[in-house]
């Protein structure tokens, strides 16, 4: 999709693999379902193994390599039926964000999709609290964390989203244009400044810049890059270190 994925993170809740995809719902969602098809891949060939297990008598012959068989097919299952809750952020859960992201926008999907994921939370801490399970209710507890996290940043998107907006640029990754104010700040000097309004230069340090990340999608392009079609003069050729 062209995106990041450096990182993969182990503790004690499993595996987590930080990936910064392109901030389109099409590469999010087939950087997010990767996951699941991953445990819907492994089912044939493991119904397949227990089927010739059985076939070969191995639950006579070999009990323990059967047994171990056996419980290799249950926690993939387990792995998938959970992961496609649809409770953000497991996978279900940034499945229906990118689903409803085609429909309703980056913000308002985020949106939807960390209300449903808290109500999806009510569930499962009742689950947790009727199998009396401490292990589901720090997962519970870990789960609304990241789902509160997601509805806090929803709103910040959601308050970015109403920005006035300068005419004659677009981001040219995501076609967005670029709001108007001091948001980016001087690689030098630290000082925010409107990189679009002085044409990439830091009014503070006179720093010139070669690239300018997009405050939506956080990709980075020259100035010219961003200029569009039927605006002239807007572009200048510019150089020096990216501001962010």
């Amino acid at each position: 999709m062209g995106g990041i994925a450096d990182q993969i993170l182990l503790w004690p809740f499993g595996g987590v693999a930080y990936v910064q995809p392109p901030q389109r719902p099409g590469a999010t969602l087939w950087s997010i379902v990767a996951g699941p098809l991953v445990n819907v891949a492994l089912l044939p060939v493991l119904f397949a193994a227990m089927y010739a297990a059985r076939s070969l008598g191995l639950p006579h012959t070999l009990p323990d390599a059967y047994l171990l068989l056996r419980w290799i097919l249950y926690i993939d299952i387990s792995l998938l039926v959970f992961n496609i809750l649809p409770i953000y952020p497991l996978d279900g859960g940034q499945i229906l964000r990118s689903l409803l992201w085609f429909v309703l926008g980056k913000a308002r999907s985020l949106m939807v999709a960390t209300l449903i994921g808290l109500l999806g939370l009510v569930g499962f801490v009742a689950v947790a609290v009727w199998l009396r399970s401490v292990w589901l209710g720090a997962m519970a507890v870990f789960l609304l964390m990241n789902c509160w996290g997601g509805l806090q940043h929803a709103r910040q998107l959601l308050r970015q989203a109403r920005l006035p907006r300068r005419a004659g640029f677009a981001c040219p990754s995501c076609k967005v244009a670029p709001p108007i104010g001091d948001y980016w700040r001087c690689g030098a000097c630290q000082q925010p400044f409107d990189t679009f309004q002085t044409q990439g230069e830091c009014p503070h340090c006179s720093a010139r810049f070669n690239a300018t990340m997009c405050p939506d999608c956080h990709e980075q392009h020259p100035m010219m890059e961003w200029v569009n079609r039927g605006y002239a003069g807007a572009g200048t050729v510019i150089d020096g270190n990216p501001a962010r």
